[in-house]
């Protein structure tokens, strides 16, 4: 049998279809009642979250007499810059100092823990060594401990070298992390190349330059999430530095706003300053989440999914 190549015998080409007009379009579906039902309980527990950060707000404008003689969930007199004026001028300046010590404890620790959680992670994920899953497993158990737990026993080993009521003893408990080791391991698992490791050996890169120029870089969501993390763990810590401390010039603002709080029975206006103080103590929590939201979620789910 032959075959001819003819075009009058060759298939005629397919045409494409026309695209359907909205007239024809199949409708939109509407939403289930499971899917309604989801997002009301969302939008209820967003309301429930967000609830006591607008009545905040509304709070921090008001004066002390306005404060309880007015409608708590909306503004009355609203006078926010006088009060936060009123606030950083107070006993001396005390509540900037605070605001200092807050950023040296929360930032300096979250750092030097960030770096400590990385090299230990990274240790314990890509080196190999006698006692390393013993080692894993104590770091877990780490992660167990409520940090209540600890303050007292810290407090007891500070006291005998004599770092009792110094910025060291709220500072140097704040640079271990068990929760960065663990989440730098297994982040370091599946984000750093056992080939790439050796390239760099053999291009004669020691084990230092390795891990500052090369796993950091690849382990930065995961770190970033740790000091995060970590961040804001110190800046809302409070028994810690109240077993630790005794000179209110290196409270934190936790602290700080606590003996405000305790002394407003004797000086009323205290109460506004508390409230005034509290809101600007969340502001800088509020601007790293947003700064660092999206390195956030991205070390969470790469260092948890990755296998």
């Amino acid at each position: 049998m032959s075959l001819t190549t003819g075009t009058s015998d060759a298939a005629p080409a397919a045409r494409p279809l026309p695209a359907p007009s909205p007239a024809t379009a199949a409708p939109r579906r509407l939403p289930g009642p499971g899917r309604i039902l989801l997002i009301a309980v969302l939008a209820i527990a967003t309301g429930y979250f967000l609830l006591p950060v607008y009545w905040l707000i509304i709070a921090a404008t008001k004066s002390t007499e306005r404060l309880y003689g007015s409608n708590g969930l909306w503004f009355d007199s609203p006078q926010l810059l006088a009060n936060i004026g009123k606030i950083l001028s107070y006993d001396g300046h005390i509540y900037l100092q605070w605001a200092l010590n807050s950023l040296l404890y929360a930032g300096v620790g979250a750092l030097l823990a960030t770096l400590l959680a990385a090299a230990a992670g990274f240790a314990l994920a890509k080196y190999r060594f006698r006692g390393r899953e013993a080692a894993f497993k104590a770091v877990l158990a780490g992660v167990l401990l409520p940090h209540t737990a600890l303050a007292l026993p810290l407090y007891l080993l500070f006291n005998q070298i004599g770092l009792t009521n110094t910025y060291w003893a709220v500072l140097i408990p704040g640079v271990v992390s068990p929760f960065g080791v663990y989440l730098s391991r297994i982040y370091a698992e599946s984000a750093v190349d056992d080939t790439l490791l050796e390239a760099a050996r053999v291009d004669g890169a020691r084990e230092g330059r390795i891990f500052f120029q090369l796993v950091l870089r690849l382990m930065s969501p995961a770190l970033v999430t740790v000091f995060l993390f970590q961040f804001v763990g110190i800046w809302n810590n409070y028994f810690l530095p109240l077993v630790m401390l005794s000179d209110d010039h290196k409270y934190p603002i936790t602290l700080g706003l606590a003996t405000w709080q305790t002394a407003a029975d004797r000086v009323p206006q205290l109460v506004q300053y508390t409230v005034g103080g509290a809101f600007l103590s969340v502001i800088p929590l509020a601007v790293a989440m947003l700064v660092l939201q999206r390195y956030w979620r991205t070390g969470l789910t790469e260092g948890s999914l990755k296998g």
